[in-house]
């Protein structure tokens, strides 16, 4: 078995654990976003790192997001408000997938009406008009308003049935995101390996 199938399938043995190694808390979020400590939002490169690794697991098995702090040890009040941060921003990144999705619909349900009024137009104009008398061009005409009428249709149609089901997906996952345990705390050998940059891993 390659080696790849075999760390792939540890990682699986240990359920739907992701262990995000990092030298110290600053490291884990956005150094520059402004906002309080609870409010911030994760490093963009760990954030793509947990929902990558979340991916990978089963749709419906519960999530468990370690996070441990390898080099600086922060003080304990820091360490505690690191969870509902962690989970603050899962729930506002699931929100926003959310709105996302709303807007598509809308917009696709606008794009539909525009498209049948665009389509009965086209196929009723093709109908009753009489092109016959154009000869060949007239046939083409029909042809063409006809083709028209259903192409005007494609774009609704693929976000109606197809485009918005990426977002409920994404939604999906960082809604469990946002339900899953979170553990912050120190690395077993914290200070013992002199990491100079983040160190993430999955588990």
């Amino acid at each position: 078995m390659p080696a790849s199938q075999r760390k792939s399938e540890a990682r699986r043995k240990r359920g739907g654990t992701i262990q995000v190694r990092v030298g110290d808390l600053s490291q884990l979020f956005n150094s520059i976003d402004p906002s309080p400590f609870r409010e911030r939002d994760l490093d963009p490169d760990c954030e793509e790192f947990i929902v990558s690794w979340a991916r990978e697991f089963p749709p419906h098995e519960p999530l468990r997001i370690e996070i441990l702090v390898e080099r600086a040890r922060p003080p304990p009040d820091v360490l505690a408000h690191t969870e509902p941060a962690v989970r603050h921003h899962f729930v506002r990144s699931a929100s926003l997938q959310q709105l996302k999705l709303r807007r598509l619909l809308r917009e696709g349900r606008l794009s539909l009406m525009i498209g049948v009024a665009t389509l009965v137009a086209c196929v009723s104009t093709a109908t009753l008009a009489p092109l016959d008398e154009l000869g060949t061009f007239g046939e083409i005409l029909r042809e063409s308003l006809v083709i028209a009428g259903w192409v005007v249709m494609w774009n609704p149609l693929e976000v109606l049935l197809y485009g918005q089901w990426p977002v409920r997906r994404e939604r999906r996952l960082l809604e469990r995101l946002a339900n899953a345990e979170i553990v912050p705390r120190i690395a077993p050998d914290s200070g013992a390996r002199g990491v100079g940059s983040n160190t993430i891993a999955g588990g």
